[in-house]
Order: C-alpha cells, then structure tokens, then sequence
C-alpha cells in the first residue's frame, strides 16, 4: 500500500481478511486516502465481522463494500422459525467462533440446548474416533443429537462431512440439517443435496438478477461481459462473491472519478511518502471520499452503495430447502429470503407429515410370531403374503397415511440383542443399520431397545405367561369307588362283619319267639347276609323281635342310610367333575417347583427381563430369582431354546413349562387341534407391544397419534377379538382335558362297575361247580339202592299219634319251640313204649315237614316205585294231618321262595318205605 502511495493513487481497493485490515484502516485514515475494503474469507468459509474501529467518523476514509455479517440474524430467525429446542452446531478449522457469539447469548437466554464442535481437517479419522470411544449408549446419544444441526463451513468440508456422516448411518431420513455460507454456488447445492439425506435448508447470500434477459449485462452506460452477467455461465457460477464485489467497485469508483472530471473537481494524485513522520495528508481525500459514498452502481452484487455509517446495507439471503426423504439427489426449492429491512419473507414452518404419505414406500423387517404375523400364502416365484394381529395394525396405519410397505423376514429370526462389540442382531440390528424403516411383530419395548430405536405407542398390553400342558385323563377303572378312601372302604367293610356278629351274639343270648311257619334260622351266616343286604337297600326279613337288636338293627339302617347317600351324591360328583391334579397356577407356583423344567428363548426380552431382576439384590420378590436359577442352568443352554415355536413343541411332547410372550401362549392354547395346553402368567401388564421405527424417525409421532385413535374408537378391540376371540374352542385356564358337550358319561367311567360284576359272576360259577362237585362227592358215599333203609311210614303214624295223644304224665314237659325231627333221626327214635311216657303236649306246636327241591312242586313229587305204591293222597278223616313246607336240606329254618302249605293224610301201609338215599335233598321231618 505504501508503495502504491507513493506512485500516486485517487483510493485504494482490497480484498483481504481482518487481520490485515486494521492496518490499512490505519493507514488509509493517516494518509486521507479512501480505501474500500472487501473482506475475504479464508477458502470459502463464512465470514466474521472484522470489528474495525470507528472512533471519529471524520477520520474515517475506509467504507466496507461487503455488508455486514447478518449471519447471527438470520439463523436465529431460521431456528425460530423451525422451533427447534435443541442442536448441534458443526463449524471448521477456518472460521472464527467468535462470529456467532451474539447467537449463542440469545439462544441461550431462550433455553434452547446447543452443542459446538469443531470438524477437523480429517474427516474420516474425525468419525472413526467418534465410534472408537464412545459406548453404544453414548453413540446413541450422539445419533440424537445430530438429528438437528447447523453447518457453518465452506461447501467442500460441508460435502465432505456430509458424505461421512451419512455413510456410517450417523443420520437417518429423518434429521434436518441447516448449512449457511454466503459463498453457496449452484453447483454446490446441487452436489450438497445430492449427499444428504433427511431434510436439507441452505441459506446463501444472493443477487437480483433483471427479469429482463436483454438487460441482465447493462449497467447504465456499462456494459457487463456476457461470461459475468449470465447466471448460467460456467465461469460466472464458479467466481467468489468477492471478486464480484472487486468487479463492481472498480465501477464504482469509475463512476466517482468520471463524475468528478464532469465536475471538474479533479485533484492531482496523491504522490505520498507514509514511511516519513512528517508526511502530510492527501489533501483532496475528503472530497474523493464525499464522491464515492454518494455515488451508486448497479452491478453484479446489485445496488452497491454506501450508507452513513460506512457500510453497504444490501443484502439478500436466500433460503432454499427440501423436504425429508431417503431418496439421493432429490429436489430443492426456495423456501423464502432474507433481507435486514423487511426480515423474513416466507414460511419455514416444519410441518408434520400429517395424514399425506401418499407415494411413501416403507421397508418393513419382522419376525414370524403367531398370532402377530404369518405367512399367509407362499407361492413360487410370487412375494410371500402376510397375516396377524400386527399386520392388520399395520395395515389400519398403511390405509389411513396412505403409505406402502414392503415386508422382508429378520435374516436371523431374532427380535434383537446386543452383541459384545456393542452391535444389535436381529430385527433391531436391521433398524440400527439403517436396512428397514420399520419394524414390526412381537415386539415389547424396552429399555435397552429405546436406546438405538424408537418406539410408537404401545398398540397391545404385554405380560409374562408360562404355558404348560394339560394333565391327561387317566383311565380309572374303579371310578366308582373314588368318591370314598381306601380306608373309609375297610371300615365300612369291617363294620359290616361287626354288626352281623353283633346281631348273631344277641339272637344267641336271647333267643327270639318265631311264628309259626317262620322258616328263618339266627345262624351267624344269615346274620351276616342280613346286614349286608340291609346295607346296599337291598332288604331282609329276619323277625328280629328282641328289644336290643332291633335297636342295634335301627342303628345300623341310619348309619347305612347316611353313607349310601354321601356315596351317590359325591359319585355324581366324582363322574361330572375332574378335580384339578396340576398344583402351577401361577408364576410364584412355578418358581416354587423344580419337578417341571422350565425356560424361554435365549437372548430374547423374557429372557433379559427375569436375569435383571433375578440377578437384581434389591428385587423384593424372590421368584425372579428362583426362576433364574433354573433358566440359567448350564449358561441357559439346558432349558431353553432358539426359537419359541421349539418351545411350545417341547412342551407339547415332554415334562416342560415354556415362559413367553402370554399373548403368543394364549393363541397358541386356544388354537391348539387337541386342547392340550393351558396358560398362567400375571395379571398386570409393565410393558406393551410396539412399532419400532429407526432413531429420530419422522413418523413415530403420526403412527402413535394413529394407534391412539384406533384404540379409542374400538377398531383396536375389533382386531384383538379377530386372534384372541373369547370363545374359544379349548379352554385356556382349566389344567386338565375337559369336555366342551354334553356330561354324557363313558364307558370308561362304569368300567369298574362292570368288572365287580364280572368278578361276582366268575365266584358264583366256580362255587358252583365246587358246590356240584362236593354233592356229587357226597352222594357217591350212600349206600346203594338195594341197602337203603325204608321207613315204616304206619309205624311212623302211631309214634305221632302217640306224642299228639294226651298224657297226664307231668314229668315230660316241651317247650313252645318246633321239635325238629330230620329222617336220619327217626331210625334212632325210641322205642313205642317209650314214647307212650309222654303225655302232656297241650302246648306243643307239632309240624310234620316235608321237603323236596324247589323246582319241583310238592303234589307232582316223584317217588320211587315203592314207595308210591303205598303213598295216597286221599281224603282220610280219621287220621291226624299235619302242615307240610319246604325245608332246607342243612335242617335250618329260613324263609323258602315256595311257601306252599297242604296236608297230607296218612294211611297205613305195612310195607312202604320211602328211599332217602337217592335222593340227599329229600327229606321228612317233624
């Protein structure tokens, strides 16, 4: 500058940055020379003001072309206007900090939350130690963050970040980033739109340009080359807004200069020495300045004037954007401009997607769960096609967005897990990678989910279940003896005994008075008849006329009536109702039990939630514990599985108690061919089912106000009741195998009935048979035919006569009582004139008996041919006749099925004989 001094200069132009303009400030002010001073930032990053100091404005010859740094301005206006709260602000090696101080006093008076960093030379070692040293939770964090971010850089590190960030799935479609530098060609938006994704806003400083095509390179009298007025121009597009502010002050001060010859107000040239101390002034600088500052031109920039102050106050910023998206080199539309006078002129609002997603195609990763998706049709060649609970969620959503899917299966069938280098798996991974926009299935939320994904609204309620399998209905052949205990079966059996030997002893001590005819015998074995037949209702007609055992005997028809009828009622009971046998009716019964393993998927949700709290020392409730004890054995490899539809196999084929999903175990017990499963689980739902969607995505707002509505119009509980309807072919609640129809009973539950029945008919038969076998043993030891006694039936007659013929003989007295006279006995009777000492049986009840088997009447009796040559039934009147019955061949006295009385006269036949011998069940007796 001093050099050109010194050959005599009218002003002095330069295009530098701060640092040096001080000192040509100084200088130009010293020498009266007028300087206009364009500023130059450094390789295209954006400005900061140079604060040069005005301290009197009549030794101020230095006017700034450029206008001042409105940057602060306008991205205060621009975050305002997008309401954002919180961002990041990314700046380069070349630009001063200290340029947005005024910023980022005001953004923090208005609480909003902002981060500085500052992007080094080396980009890609920038990124790759970002991920080297912060944990995945901190990464996370870190992806949340640059979901808003301000760029101020020059465009070539801005597409070189761009192009990092993007590439290791920093940033998804949904972040918005702001990239303001004055210095933005075409080119360069174009090729920074190009590398972005999500939404992009650049603000650049920009010219008018004369609607007029003819006029675009006529400034007045001056005419602009073609290469530098035409906007379309190669050469134009790549020239800095600085050479073009050198361009029109050059015109400018040609414009000054030509005025002042005009004017003749021409001043020599200021031939000046500004190294020597004493060097005066330019004496015509004040004048030349006047000049400049009131003169104008309209050049490349525009309106190039100067106001009171020094500065040129026009300015222009143009705000271009667009909108969110996925797809690369995408278009880009003014969104509004910028001017220090009018402000704003546009709106920047940024406006929800709303209900319009028409033509949004959306890439959907699941994993095959049921009831929630599955795979409803998979024909060759064709796109598999998809049911479920969540597929009509989703399609509710797709309907009323109007968006569209496409669904692709997790490569690994898994929902998602962390791994040890810090990466998820699964259908989480494939959202953490940026591969599917959504996913959706089984899916609960979590915690350690949320951190690398985000979640809608939970559309479903979530709790733990255990499924296990129904007890099978074992076939129990004596059924009808279940409603009584083994033991209660041996006292009844034992008081049976006791109370026929009871009733024989007092019949024995006390002898009862038995009517005449009364065939009934006190044996011990008719006692005990009695009393079993009395038990099951069965009746029995002992003329029991003692005083004690007819209490005894009412005793005991209580008793039997008592127990015959808690018998019937708990047998009903028994055959209609199965008890239940399966003690695990809930979560705490299991963790309690270690006859039934149990277990869930590895690495899943249930998984992860029963080791926090298990493993938890300050988790009040033991069970977490207990379960993951057992869960846990052998590193979790012993008791569960990979997949849950290999757990509800294990259960349905072995000893085992699956823990998952109690939707999932619901549908799978309801829909289950065979009924053979049941679920138990908690009431209370801690978690829900959600739509997982990428970290920062612009649709979990509008799929959550969707799901809201779907819930609180009911189409929510439409869709539930479609997979979970409530009733169901199977019972999920009931542990053992119930019948839905009927309470028709089986043959298998009167098996044992029959059996008993069975039994009592094989005993008879062979008794029998040994019954046959021991007559017949019997019968062969009887004399023959020919040695068989015959009885003297005339002697017989006077020997009765003689005991009915009154005696007054009163040494001989019988009792009441029958005598019981069998035909074995009549051979050892005494002697006629023995008998002839008894006179008195006034009170003597005399029968004569005879007996004959009860299928043969006693009239149509075939005797032997000698004895029914002798044996008449004619009328005799003279003779004494007795009652005739049947008699039991033992000689006992019981109640005869043929009760038939006849009498029988006798008439003396000297040589008849009955034959007794063949015939063993034959017999007279009186």
């Amino acid at each position: 500058a001093c050099d050109l001094m010194n050959q005599g200069i009218l002003a002095l132009v330069s295009s530098i940055g701060c640092t040096s303009a001080g000192s040509l400030q100084s200088l130009a002010d010293a020498m009266h020379i007028p300087h206009l001073f364009i500023q130059r930032s450094t390789a295209g990053t954006p400005r900061s003001g140079c604060g040069l100091t005005r301290s009197n404005r009549n030794d101020d010859y230095t006017l700034s072309v450029r206008p001042p740094v409105y940057l602060n301005d306008v991205i205060l206006r621009v975050v305002t206007e997008y309401a954002w709260q919180k961002f990041i602000i990314f700046y380069d090696n070349d630009y001063d900090i200290r340029g947005i101080q005024e910023f980022l006093d005001k953004v923090s008076q208005q609480g909003m939350d902002v981060a500085l960093q500052k992007v080094e030379n080396n980009i890609n070692k920038m990124i790759t130690g970002l991920f080297a040293t912060m944990r995945i939770e901190e990464l996370n964090r870190y992806r949340d963050t640059l979901r808003r971010a301000i760029l101020i850089m020059n465009p070539s590190t801005a597409k070189s970040f761009l192009t990092e960030v993007v590439e290791t799935n920093l940033v998804a479609f949904d972040c918005h980033w702001i990239i303001i530098n004055e210095e933005i060609s075409d080119v360069d938006v174009q090729e920074l739109v190009r590398r972005s994704i999500g939404r992009l806003t650049i603000i650049r400083q920009t010219f008018p340009v004369p609607q007029n095509i003819s006029q675009r390179c006529f400034r007045g009298n001056h005419k602009i080359s073609s290469s530098l007025c035409d906007p379309k121009d190669p050469f134009s597009q790549s020239m800095e807004i600085s050479n073009l502010y050198i361009y029109d002050t050059v015109l400018l001060l040609a414009n000054a200069f030509h005025k002042k010859l005009e004017d003749r107000k021409w001043h020599s040239m200021a031939s000046l020495t500004c190294i020597r101390k004493n060097s005066k002034p330019w004496q015509g600088g004040r004048s030349m300045l006047e000049t400049i500052k009131k003169g104008g031109v309209n050049g490349l920039t525009g309106e190039l004037e100067f106001a009171e102050n020094g500065g040129n106050p026009n300015v222009h910023f143009e705000i271009l954007g667009t909108n969110y998206g996925e797809d690369l080199g995408r278009g880009i539309r003014k969104l509004g401009c910028w001017n220090p006078v009018t402000g704003l002129n546009g709106s920047l609002t940024d406006r929800k997607l709303e209900n319009n997603m028409r033509g949004v195609v959306l890439r959907v990763v699941t994993v095959l769960e049921e009831p929630f998706v599955m795979v409803s049709e998979n024909v060759l060649g064709k796109p598999k096609k998809y049911q479920g609970f969540s597929i009509d969620v989703l399609e509710a959503l797709a309907t009323y967005l109007g968006f569209k899917y496409e669904i692709y299966i997790a490569p690994d069938h898994k929902y998602g897990s962390p791994q040890d280098d810090g990466s998820w798996n699964g259908l989480i991974g494939e959202l953490v990678f940026k591969r599917a926009d959504i996913g959706i299935s089984a899916l609960t939320i979590t915690p350690e989910r949320e951190n690398v994904v985000d979640f809608t609204t939970r559309y479903m309620d979530y709790s733990v279940g255990v499924l296990l399998r129904k007890a099978e209905k074992t076939v129990d052949m004596f059924a009808c003896l279940a409603p009584f205990d083994l033991s209660l079966w041996a006292c009844i059996a034992g008081t049976v005994l006791l109370v026929g030997l009871l009733v024989y002893l007092l019949n024995w001590l006390n002898p009862p008075r038995l009517q005449m005819g009364s065939m009934t015998s006190t044996t011990l074995y008719n006692s005990m008849w009695f009393v079993y037949g009395s038990f099951v209702q069965q009746g029995g007609e002992v003329p029991y006329t003692t005083l004690a055992t007819r209490l005894m005997m009412g005793a005991w028809w209580l008793f039997a009536l008592i127990v015959i009828s808690s018998y019937t009622a708990n047998l009903a009971a028994f055959l209609t109702i199965t008890r239940i046998e399966n003690s695990i009716q809930s979560l705490q019964d299991l963790s309690r039990q270690t006859d039934i393993p149990y277990g869930t998927v590895l690495d899943s949700a249930v998984y992860e939630h029963v080791r926090v709290k298990g493993m938890n020392p300050f988790e009040r409730d033991s069970m977490y514990s207990q379960m993951w004890r057992m869960i846990n054995r052998s590193n979790g490899s012993e008791n569960n599985v990979l997949e849950s539809t290999a757990g509800i196999q294990k259960v349905k084929y072995g000893n085992y108690a699956f823990v998952w999903d109690a939707a999932v175990l619901e549908y799978v017990a309801i829909n289950d061919a065979e009924c053979s499963f049941y679920t138990v689980g908690n009431t209370v739902a801690d978690r829900g089912y959600g739509i997982a969607l990428q970290h920062g995505s612009p649709y979990r707002d509008v799929f959550s106000q969707r799901i809201l509505e779907l819930q609180q119009n009911g189409d929510m509980d439409v869709l539930k009741h479609k997979w979970w309807p409530k009733n169901g072919q199977c019972d999920l609640y009931s542990s053992v195998d119930t019948k839905q129809k009927g309470g028709a009973l089986d043959i298998k539950s009167f098996a044992g009935v029959f059996c008993i029945l069975a039994a009592g008919i094989v005993l008879s038969c062979f008794i029998a048979m040994l019954e046959t076998w021991w007559n017949k043993r019997k019968g062969s030891r009887v004399p023959s035919k020919e040695d068989d006694k015959e009885i003297d039936l005339e002697h017989l007659h006077r020997r009765v006569n003689s005991l009915c013929t009154d005696d007054d003989s009163p040494h001989k007295q019988f009792s009441t009582s029958s005598i019981d006279l069998t035909p074995l006995d009549i051979d050892t009777l005494p002697t006629r004139q023995a008998l002839e000492q008894i006179s008195d049986f006034r009170n003597t009840h005399i029968t004569t008996t005879t007996f004959i088997p009860e299928q043969i009447q006693t009239l149509s009796r075939t005797l032997s041919a000698k004895a029914a040559s002798g044996f008449s039934f004619g009328s005799v009147p003279e003779h004494r006749t007795g009652p005739f019955r049947h008699r039991a061949p033992n000689g006992g006295f019981f109640r005869s099925p043929i009760k038939t009385m006849s009498s029988i006269p006798y008439q003396p036949t000297p040589t008849l004989g009955l034959n007794i011998g063949s015939d063993p069940d034959r017999g007279t007796s009186i």
